[in-house]
């Protein structure tokens, strides 16, 4: 049923994604999909705030965000032959569909935490991704 799973991966909150990777596992484990996990570096601003990080800030963060993933997938993951990383820059939910289009996933799990008062029902990453994926996109609460 689904070839391509997209899991974005929050390294900053990896106890609270457990039960998306877990869903995320099973699908894969069900039906033989690759699994592509995503880290997104969010972009700190412009302007004046961005006069304060190094001219190298950007770059580094990515390379330890790689670093860092890897060894989530690694631990995680471990024995998964079809597993993929990829670490993006950006908006979290403009770089989520990207990659999603990118890799032709069908499925994109997501972990969403539980509502604020001015979330309602989901995060508003999760509900922008949810409203312009272009493929289908399965929320899991912690």
């Amino acid at each position: 049923m689904y070839k391509s799973i997209l899991l974005p991966v929050d390294l900053g909150n990896l106890d609270t994604q457990e039960k998306a990777a877990a869903s995320a596992e099973l699908v894969v484990t069900a039906t033989g999909a690759e699994l592509h996990l995503l880290a997104i570096v969010p972009d700190p601003g412009i302007g004046f705030v961005t006069s304060f990080f190094p001219d190298d800030f950007q770059e580094k963060a990515l390379e330890q965000a790689m670093v860092h993933l890897k060894e989530y997938a690694d631990q995680r993951f471990a024995g998964k032959s079809d597993l993929h990383v990829h670490v993006a820059h950006g908006t979290v939910y403009r770089e989520i569909v990207s990659k999603a289009e990118e890799c032709g996933v069908d499925l994109i799990v997501m972990g969403s935490h539980r509502p604020e008062l001015e979330d309602y029902l989901i995060s508003a990453n999760t509900a922008w991704v949810s409203r312009h994926a272009g493929c289908s996109v399965m929320v899991v609460r912690p």
